[in-house]
């Protein structure tokens, strides 16, 4: 730690030499112990008060060392090497403008090598990168492969932000000693702050080649190698940082990141729960893995976790724009906008709580307060592509609108991402079909939708596949159903179901106009706890039934706001009839059915959030995924007839009245006038067809797709009629 203890003439040599040696073993405590003796016997000597300077350094004893060296530069003035000693000791304590006093002393003395090496650290700590690199220069002058020089002037000049500069000393250092694993490492992080990953990768391995258990090169190359795409690898890199140092939260905290974008949420949460584990107060693992808890739909977990995160940290920005997210997505958009406010209140150009704002405001049909706020989003970032769309689809244009002028300029510039473009083509496509150019407004749909498709990594096998192992599980479900009276009754659940786009959020609204009646809106629960069941290829039990029947139910109840009947609209859900017909004897289902090219043309020119509608956003997968949907329909209805209301959604826009009343009476409820007015209907919509229902029912929607007719190519020729 401290430079040389020095050598000279003294009344004790044998002893001072027995002293030097136990020094160089490492057996400093006795080193400190013995000169303190013999400092009393002999206060002149320069070499016991260094050696007892050097050794109570090395034990952390560091007033007696400075002490200790004091006195030896009392007895010397000119002793170079004490005042250097001296300075390391003061830079110990965090005395660093005494340590460089102490270092120009030295140099004052001679120009010294380890002076202006120790001087250059101590301007490092003090933020002086400059003069630091000025002092490292100096050394190096007078030791030109002095590596340790150059290495740290490489981390002075990176703190600079002088990047490729401190890639240039790096490699200096690398190249006067090839095995500075230090060098390597930093010299990665250099690259990866350039954006320069695979040279990045290159250095870190290079620094675990000469120092395999080096835990941080190991955790900075996985994070390079998720920046370039490769998240398996990442995954390996992060377990072998944990297999050298098992605490080590950032890497199970990256580890989750990982597993939360490929999709495995359960995964996630364990690794984000083994970080908070070895750190408790993470904020950053509470406030992901209320992200993951959000996307599986456990809203009032993720609430809590969002919540834990913002009791450790009251200024967290960005968990009170997630709990504002989740809120909304609970149907307390009151609640939602108070969470906002207060992530503004943080951080008042904080452009996504802006936009989340709006989502809350159009969600509630506050149309005009959302322009507002989509607007305000906008003059913070005008880059924000998903609050140009949002803002298209409640905007009616003309060709000279600035909002239209403003995304057709962005969508020209270069270097824009995919996922950027990919929002703003669905923006223009909405802007030109409003002014009537609908050959460019096809075009821009185009590209948006082999945009999303492509960063979906869709193939209609995925659905092809599943749908084949939903019909093979159908002989078991037929076997497993449950009995009424094996069951206890909770809230009596309503599936309204069929593809998306086809009404069933018209039908929700007319059926939670009711006032025995909550509309829940799309739940994920049913495939979370049921898709295993759904699709398993080996007999099933009742007792699985059963349970994923009070999984289910438990989770309706706290939506049912104390009514007897709950809605669910996942539209997917139809893909799961026979299970809900096993586990659900007492429910209803209602299937909407529409028009099918009107349909296909609804979901492909709408841009879902949802990452589970990948067939939409191309016409051949959407024409495919409608025939899958149509067949497997037809088996269900040979099967599950009696418990299956087909409703026609063209009948129920030109006949709304006598459909409504039949639809009521099938759910056994009695006839009330608030089912024929659902656009007055106050209850949050958070689906597509949001601004369409706070409307009068109208007819007419399911011709709306032929003025596209001549740009099809036939696409929709195929499509089956029920």
């Amino acid at each position: 730690m401290l430079d040389n203890i020095g050598h000279s003439q003294n009344p004790a040599e044998n002893q001072i030499q027995h002293l030097i040696k136990l020094y160089n073993q490492g057996r400093l405590g006795e080193v400190f112990e013995q000169t303190s003796t013999l400092t009393k016997q002999y206060p002149n000597s320069l070499v016991l008060w260094n050696l007892l300077g050097a050794s109570a350094a090395q034990t952390g004893k560091l007033d007696e060392a400075i002490d200790a060296f004091k006195k030896a530069i009392s007895i010397k003035p000119d002793y170079a090497d004490a005042y250097n000693n001296l300075g390391n000791a003061l830079k110990g304590q965090g005395k660093l403008e005494e340590a460089i006093e102490a270092y120009n002393k030295v140099l004052s003395i001679k120009p010294d090598t380890d002076a202006y090496y120790n001087m250059g650290n101590a301007l490092k700590e003090q933020g002086k990168l400059e003069e630091a690199v000025e002092a490292y220069n100096k050394a190096i002058s007078i030791k030109p492969d002095y590596a340790e020089a150059y290495y740290n002037m490489g981390i002075s000049l990176q703190d600079q932000g002088k990047l490729d500069e401190a890639v240039s000393i790096y490699n200096k250092a690398i190249s006067i000693r090839p095995d500075y694993a230090l060098a390597y490492y930093n010299m990665g992080n250099v690259l990866h702050k350039q954006g320069k990953p695979d040279e990045a990768v290159e250095a870190y391995t290079k620094a675990i080649s000469i120092k395999p258990d080096y835990a941080d090169a190991y955790y900075n190359l996985g994070v390079s190698i998720q920046d370039q795409g490769k998240p398996d690898e990442a995954l390996e890199a992060y377990k072998k940082v944990l297999s050298i140092k098992p605490d080590y939260a950032d890497a199970y905290y990256n580890m989750g990141h990982v597993l939360k974008d490929q999709g495995k949420l359960a995964k996630a949460i364990e690794a984000y729960k083994n970080a908070l584990y070895i750190k408790p107060d993470y904020v950053g693992a509470y406030n992901n893995m209320g992200v993951v808890l959000q996307e599986q739909g456990k809203l009032d977990d993720a609430i809590e976790a969002y919540t834990k995160a913002l009791s450790i940290k009251p200024d967290y920005a960005e968990a009170y724009l997630n709990l504002g997210n989740a809120l909304n997505e609970q149907g307390k958009p009151a609640e939602a906008i108070e969470a906002l406010t207060k992530a503004l209140s943080i951080k008042p150009d904080y452009a996504e709580a802006y936009y989340n704002m709006g989502i809350s405001l159009q969600d509630q049909g506050k149309l005009e307060e959302a322009v507002s706020i989509y607007n305000k989003a906008l003059s913070i970032k005008p880059e924000l592509a998903e609050a140009h769309l949002n803002l298209s689809t409640i905007k009616k244009y003309t060709v000279n609108d600035a909002h239209f002028l403003q995304v057709q300029k962005y969508y020209y510039e270069e270097g824009l991402r995919e996922d950027t473009r990919c929002n703003l083509s669905f923006a223009l496509a909405k802007m030109h079909e409003d002014i009537g150019k609908l050959d460019e407004a096809f075009a821009h749909l185009s590209e948006g939708n082999e945009l999303r498709k492509k960063s979906l990594k869709y193939s209609i096998n995925q659905d092809q596949e599943l749908f084949t192992k939903l019909r093979n599980t159908l002989p078991h479900l037929l076997d497993s159903s449950l009995e009424r009276k094996e069951i206890s009754i909770g809230p009596i659940p309503i599936f309204i179901l069929g593809m998306p786009r086809s009404g069933t959020t018209l039908v929700e609204q007319i059926l939670s106009s009711h006032s025995n009646v909550t509309g829940a809106g799309e739940l994920a629960q049913l495939a979370r706890y049921g898709s295993k069941l759904a699709t398993e290829a080996s007999p099933i039990e009742n007792a699985s039934i059963l349970n994923f029947r009070e999984k289910y139910l438990s989770e309706l109840s706290k939506l049912s706001n104390g009514k007897s009947i709950v809605t669910d609209k996942m539209p997917h859900n139809f893909r799961f009839i026979p299970l809900i017909c096993a586990a659900f004897p007492e429910a209803k289902i209602v299937h909407v059915q529409r028009n099918a090219a009107a349909t296909c043309w609804s979901n492909y020119k709408q841009h879902f959030a949802s990452k589970n509608l990948g067939y939409c956003h191309d016409l051949n997968d959407i024409v495919e995924y409608y025939n899958l949907y149509a067949d497997i329909m037809k088996l269900w209805e040979s099967h599950y007839s009696y418990q299956i209301y087909n409703l026609n959604y063209e009948s129920l826009t030109t006949d709304p009245e006598n459909q409504a009343r039949k639809l009521i009476k099938y759910l056994g409820l009695r006839w009330q006038d608030a089912c024929l007015s659902p656009h007055t209907n106050k209850r949050t919509i958070r689906t597509a067809s949001q601004q369409q229902v706070r409307q009068k029912i109208y007819k007419g929607s399911s011709e709306a797709w032929r003025k596209y007719e001549p740009y099809l190519n036939g696409a929709f020729d195929s499509l089956p009629s029920f």
